[in-house]
């Protein structure tokens, strides 16, 4: 109870930020999704951040907050009593070209490490892989430039075949492309034993539930951990 009030505590409203995003209703199958959450965005008196910054994958959508993956990853650190404090700073419906648009208000917190989910939009939309690349690593840069300190670690996404076997197979590239190209973290595929599998995800076959969070949480550990212990 003490982890979700503490990680509640740094959860604020960012209902205007929301309402420039809203997607249109014929786009609800074809995206991740268009429902509107909260987002954390707020400073630490003291301990490091960790900012997850993402769409409704991080979001947790369809869940409580306390149930998304970086609220269970919160669980974890104050487990092992480490100095680090969540912000889950996920809004559903997010691109990456509507995440580089919002990126300077959540960067208002100096991040000790951020965690960047967003591209999954852009590849059930259709949208040229360019510029989902391009998008990302401007975030990047931004994120750099705010704190060339910042560990960064980039989640991989990786989306049905509905867009052709190219156009799939370039998306899932970009994200390990990236990595390595900015000497960030990769979390190979951030639904890695939870994708596809009915009794782990929502009704709408790609949300996942309260268990696949728990999933997507450990994929998330795994990178993030050697992470902490620097």
């Amino acid at each position: 109870m003490q982890t979700f009030l503490k990680f509640r505590y740094f959860f604020v409203f960012v209902l205007l930020l929301a309402c420039g995003e809203k997607a249109d209703k014929s786009d609800r199958n074809s995206s991740v999704d268009t429902e509107q959450t909260d987002n954390g965005s707020t400073t630490s008196d003291s301990g490091k951040l960790i900012v997850f910054f993402g769409d409704s994958l991080t979001a947790g959508y369809g869940l409580e907050t306390e149930q998304a993956y970086p609220a269970v990853i919160q669980q974890i650190i104050d487990s092992l009593n480490l100095e680090y404090t969540v912000i889950n700073a996920g809004l559903s419906g997010e691109t990456t070209a509507s995440g580089k648009n919002r990126l300077n208000w959540v960067l208002n917190q100096s991040a000790d490490v951020f965690v960047l989910e967003l591209g999954a939009n852009d590849g059930l939309r259709g949208i040229p892989l360019k510029e989902t690349r391009q998008n990302l690593q401007e975030i990047i840069d931004a994120v750099k430039a705010k704190n060339p300190e910042t560990t960064i670690v980039i989640a991989g996404m990786q989306i049905p075949p509905n867009m052709g076997q190219e156009y799939t197979s370039e998306f899932r590239k970009i994200f390990p492309e990236l990595a390595e190209m900015n000497k960030a973290g990769l979390i190979p595929f951030l639904l890695d034993n939870v994708a596809g599998i009915p009794e782990l995800n929502q009704e709408d076959g790609i949300h996942p539930t309260v268990e696949g969070q728990k999933i997507v949480a450990d994929n998330v550990w795994k990178v993030l951990e050697p992470v902490l212990d620097k």
